[in-house]
């Protein structure tokens, strides 16, 4: 039976962020000696195709073309709602900011106030 030591949270963050930071140099040390990224990158490509085109057409009957078609009007679909989900993210994030930003201008005008 093997004893896990829990690192205080503090630690734990740390070494998370070293591990973090570890990926992107690879990473970057990658992408770096990479001639042909397109040629790298076209497997994922083609298997997010692959994932519209079962969407559309699972039993294969459409044919090529028109697979081809509705595929891509469902990738363009789902880059659409992700960037719409993006929006939203940052139109939440703006109000936060501004909340927290008239949190601090009240509580300033409350010290003003008590003097």
């Amino acid at each position: 039976m093997c004893s896990v030591f829990v690192y205080p949270r503090g630690i734990t963050m740390a070494l998370q962020a070293e591990r973090r930071l570890a990926a992107q140099i690879a990473a970057h040390e990658s992408w770096a000696t990479t001639a042909d990224r397109s040629r790298r990158t076209a497997p994922a490509r083609a298997a997010l195709m692959r994932k519209f085109e079962d969407q559309v057409d699972p039993d294969r009957s459409l044919s090529p073309d028109e697979r081809a078609r509705r595929a891509e009007h469902a990738r363009k679909a789902y880059f659409a709602r992700l960037a719409l989900k993006s929006a939203k993210a940052r139109a939440a994030r703006l109000i936060v900011a501004e909340g927290d930003a008239a949190a601090v201008e009240l509580a300033a005008l409350g010290s003003a106030d008590a003097r």
